[in-house]
């Protein structure tokens, strides 16, 4: 089916995650690779005086520990990237530097919010130039 996978994980989400990890395993291609992605906000530099140093930091390093205790969780071997900025954007472009031919995400059912500002997989969705598949969840 696909030979390169990208799973976005919001690790505040992590059960999701589990569940779309799982769907990934079950949509590779022998030989195939999934990528398990978390992509940690930066701060804005208004907010920047009243935050710890060491938030983002701190953001990632957590989020790396937690996707690797996915994988021993689950069994399902996969490599684990970290990056940085706007979910949308760090999403699309792990998939182009990495060649992936399917973006896996999950996304709550849309709400009146998501009319004003547009929800992560909304954007990945219209932006993407691999396959998209959202894994709904309820809210």
């Amino acid at each position: 089916m696909y030979r390169k996978i990208i799973v976005a994980v919001e690790i505040g989400a992590l059960a999701n995650g589990d569940m779309t990890f799982r769907k990934a395993a079950s949509l590779l291609d022998s030989g195939g690779e999934i990528i398990l992605l978390n992509v940690v906000e930066d701060i804005p530099t208004y907010l920047g005086v009243d935050i710890p140093v060491d938030l983002i930091e701190n953001a990632a390093k957590d989020a790396q520990e937690k996707l690797q205790g996915l994988i021993v969780s689950t069994g399902i071997p996969a490599k684990v990237e970290i990056s940085h900025g706007r979910p949308a954007s760090g999403i699309i472009a792990s998939a182009e530097a990495n060649g992936a031919d399917l973006i896996i995400l999950s996304s709550h059912m849309p709400d009146f919010s998501n009319y004003f500002i547009g929800a992560t997989a909304d954007r990945v969705v219209r932006h993407a130039k691999c396959s998209v598949l959202v894994d709904r969840r309820k809210a």
